[in-house]
């Protein structure tokens, strides 16, 4: 798109916003459920064309006018679409397969973002690690340390107790995803700590295995549970930086209807890793620590990245797409 939209492009849009702002008005009069099967899906697809088109919009100074009325047509709709649908395992599986990957290519930068921050503080934890081996006191207590001069995992004990190991292990696990999510809050700071957090210990953590000679060790049980838990660390920290963006940049929005857009975007962001923590989780508790052979945990690893790439990057409904 050109920065200066042209007035085709418009008048070959304005007629769909139309038919959205109508469907709104004749859900106000008589209620969503009066709505026939055929004007809901029409509404569903409108509401995405809408949303693709305001990130257009907002990229022409020029259409400010446009934009604010677009995004004003998305809250309504949004809180009609979502209020309105009941939540069930078919709804969810729907949500997950066809609305979660335009979601997360919609958010694309802030997950991109998310992932640069985790990957530098990785690296430098690493490399400090790797230069002075005692780096790694200020971040491993002395039992792992005591563990990896015995050339042990600490994670053997894990087999043993793996029902509530994976219990715990799920639960842990979305509490450092909701952290880094809720860190969003202040102006990002909160998610930026928790990825440095995060990234600055497996950093050193496989530092220091290396060191220790125990590198396929540790990369063997991570690979597993690793390939799904560690994006959705990634994706809950591009949630927090997108809440953290509307805060900071409101753009033409008022900053309270920034915030408020930002939030619900972040929010659905980090709806969709949920499954993946719960499957994370099981695979930490049972797979992990069992001892099958490397190559088959790598296996695994590599195949279950390549399914959530597959997923998260599907190509987007193309239909009434924008010119």
């Amino acid at each position: 798109m050109a920065q200066v939209l042209s007035n085709q492009w418009i008048l070959k849009r304005r007629p769909h916003w139309d038919r959205l702002a109508a469907l709104l008005a004749q859900s106000d009069a008589s209620g969503l459920g009066q709505l026939s099967r055929a004007e809901l899906q029409e509404l569903a697809l409108l509401y995405r064309q809408a949303a693709a088109d305001l990130s257009v919009l907002r990229q022409d100074s020029t259409s400010r006018t446009y934009s604010e009325h677009v995004n004003h047509l998305l809250a309504r709709a949004h809180h009609i679409i979502y209020s309105g649908r009941k939540t069930n395992f078919l709804t969810l599986l729907r949500f997950l397969r066809d609305e979660y990957p335009v979601i997360f290519q919609q958010q694309i930068g802030s997950v991109a973002a998310s992932a640069l921050v985790f990957l530098f503080f990785g690296l430098l934890g690493a490399a400090l690690t790797s230069a002075r081996p005692e780096f790694m006191r200020h971040f491993l207590g002395p039992e792992m340390i005591a563990t990896m001069e015995r050339h042990t995992m600490w994670t053997e004990s894990v087999v043993s107790v793996a029902p509530m190991a994976s219990s715990a292990i799920m639960t842990n696990n979305l509490s450092v995803s909701f952290i880094t999510f809720a860190g969003g809050i202040v102006f990002g700071l909160g998610t930026f700590l928790a990825l440095f957090q995060n990234g600055m210990m497996l950093g050193v953590i496989g530092a220091a295995c290396h060191h220790y000679e125990m590198s396929q060790a540790l990369w063997s049980f991570v690979a597993p549970h690793g390939s799904l838990e560690l994006p959705a660390i990634i994706i809950a920290g591009g949630a927090g930086f997108r809440l953290g963006h509307a805060m900071l940049f409101p753009g033409a929005l008022r900053w309270r209807e920034s915030v408020a857009r930002g939030g619900i975007e972040a929010t659905r962001l980090v709806s969709g890793i949920i499954p993946l923590l719960v499957i994370a989780g099981l695979l930490e508790g049972f797979f992990s620590p069992s001892h099958a052979p490397a190559w088959f945990k790598f296996t695994v690893g590599a195949l279950l990245f390549a399914m959530l790439n597959l997923w998260l990057f599907r190509p987007e409904n193309k239909t009434g797409n924008r010119e």
